[in-house]
């Protein structure tokens, strides 16, 4: 783990082209940023790609978000632990038996510091019409909360949620259970495909505490003043 960044800030590796991605990462630095891979990058160049961001002194966040019997993701956290990642997470609908194969998977498995283990609660892709299509219902911070509680009491670190809902888990899980926020984008850009989406230090005030921004740095002109500004702008 980078102890010496201070940031927030998790930058999402969202490339289907690995030379690309190679040269983005080469703008950025471990003591400003973390890095996420995600399924995609995954897919395609698996476990060497994160193997090439760790050796690069980076703090990875494995993002697969498994979702499985207990036994099939704890040999799939085990596996992310042996990679030298800083976070990897799970769904937290798999169950509390899940999470906390997980979890006790993740402390057993590291190379060093054991990855964080987060929870997805709900996806920030989801709206209310998506949600209840599911749920059968339209109470997405019922929901959130709910998952959040179930991933605590099983020993996950922290939950993956909405900033939107940042301000209702803050009141309810402690407080070194950490929040990591998707959907976080800077004034004037564009939500994409992201529907509860956040400022940078809207977000923070809200109680996050790690920030998944992808495209308005990834597809800044320069990635590096992108990633910069945002940090200037949590006075980090």
């Amino acid at each position: 783990m980078n102890t010496a960044n201070a940031s927030p800030v998790i930058v999402a590796l969202d490339y289907d082209d690995i030379q690309a991605a190679k040269t983005l990462v080469a703008k950025l630095s471990p003591e400003l940023c973390r890095l996420k891979v995600g399924k995609e990058m995954f897919t395609l160049y698996g476990p060497e790609w994160v193997k090439y961001l760790v050796g690069e002194g980076f703090d990875v966040f494995l993002d697969l978000k498994f979702h499985d019997i207990p036994n099939t993701v704890a040999k799939a956290v085990t596996a992310a632990a042996k990679l030298g990642v800083w976070m990897t997470n799970v769904h937290a609908s798999g169950g509390p038996d899940m999470v906390r194969a997980a979890k006790e998977a993740a402390q057993s498995a590291s190379i060093g510091a054991a990855p964080l283990l987060t929870a997805v609660t709900v996806l920030t892709s989801m709206d209310e019409r998506q949600f209840s299509a599911v749920y059968q219902t339209t109470d997405i911070a019922k929901k959130v909360s709910e998952l959040a509680l179930l991933a605590q009491n099983a020993g996950a670190d922290g939950v993956v949620c909405s900033a939107k809902e940042a301000l209702l888990l803050r009141k309810q899980v402690d407080r070194k259970f950490c929040l990591v926020t998707p959907g976080i984008r800077p004034h004037g850009s564009d939500s994409n495909d992201q529907i509860r989406v956040m400022t940078p230090l809207a977000a923070i005030q809200a109680g996050v505490d790690y920030l998944v921004v992808g495209r308005p740095i990834t597809q800044a002109d320069s990635p590096f003043d992108a990633l910069c500004a945002i940090n200037k702008s949590l006075a980090i």
